[in-house]
């Protein structure tokens, strides 16, 4: 957890959370909890199933802690840990408590990263290990998010959804000698299922980015960073770089896949990335000019556009 000065001054707090505990009755613990979101004025996702809860929230400093208070609250959610970061104004439009049967879809059953995991690295020590030449590093994250930055040396599988990576490990990964894996995503979540997948397959070597990408650009210094590129994001941000800063990307109002806009200030604008630009037929162009329009006007009358479902 974090909680500095910068954050206080620029008032939006970021929070990015997950725990894996049994939730035996996560039905009943929707209502409450959105109806705590919505009294604070806290705005994000947040996913609830059996195995546990996920997502992520911002807004004031007062109103992330109720939130998190509250979500503490929860079996087994008493330790629960979450990253933080500072956003100069709400990067999300609207407050959402889903209900899920996984809190990160693999789609296969039995996978309990409370019964199995893989060893758990600080930042701290991750540029050690993933400089082994016997380790094979792993981005567990979709294409379109390793494309815009990550470690060197990182193998991506290309998938398009979680769903495909067992996939891939079955079909790319040398099970005959078993590699020692290091593995990491976003936020941790993802590798939480990886590794204990890795480990139900027969490796027995098997390593993850404790607290993310995120965690490790919070805490290590640029200048001796083995990250390369931005990290891609699921808010107005789009992507964040050392210190959790926001990087130069956006997402291309036709395809919504981020793209570099050229603009250090980063963050969300609906303009079409260079592809589209040139490729895209009139009809989506022209209904991403309206889009646009429609946020236009949503500004001047002082309200957030509730725009269409993002990557």
């Amino acid at each position: 957890m974090t909680d500095n000065s910068q954050q206080k001054a620029r008032g939006v707090v970021v929070a990015a959370l997950y725990k894996f505990t049994r939730l035996d009755s996560f039905e009943a613990l929707r209502a409450p909890l959105q109806q705590v979101c919505d009294g604070v004025g806290v705005k994000g996702t947040l996913l609830l199933a059996r195995e546990g809860i996920n997502g992520t929230i911002a807004g004031t400093r007062s109103a992330i802690d109720a939130v998190l208070a509250h979500i503490c609250g929860f079996p087994g959610c008493a330790d629960l840990e979450w990253k933080e970061a500072a956003a100069a104004t709400m990067p999300f439009k609207r407050m959402k408590v889903r209900l899920k049967r996984e809190i990160v879809t693999m789609g296969i059953e039995g996978i309990d990263p409370n019964h199995t995991v893989g060893t758990y690295v600080a930042p701290e020590d991750w540029n050690d290990l993933i400089s082994m030449p016997d380790i094979v590093v792993v981005d567990t994250r979709n294409d379109y998010e390793f494309a815009i930055g990550s470690f060197e040396g990182a193998l991506n599988p290309q998938t398009q959804s979680f769903r495909e990576f067992p996939g891939w490990v079955r079909k790319t990964l040398k099970r005959d000698n078993r590699p020692k894996v290091a593995t990491f995503c976003t936020g941790g979540i993802r590798c939480e299922k990886a590794t204990a997948f890795l480990k139900e397959m027969g490796y027995e070597d098997v390593f993850h980015l404790k607290g993310g990408i995120l965690k490790y650009l919070e805490r290590i210094p640029a200048e001796v960073s083995k990250w390369q590129g931005e990290c891609f994001v699921f808010d107005e941000r789009v992507s964040v770089g050392h210190g959790l800063e926001p990087g130069p990307f956006q997402l291309c109002s036709i395809c919504r896949t981020p793209f570099h806009s050229g603009d250090t200030s980063g963050g969300y604008a609906d303009h079409p990335c260079p592809h589209c630009e040139v490729n895209a037929d009139t009809s989506k162009k022209q209904a991403a000019t309206e889009r646009q329009h429609q946020i236009e006007l949503a500004k001047k009358r002082g309200q957030a556009h509730i725009g269409p479902k993002r990557v």
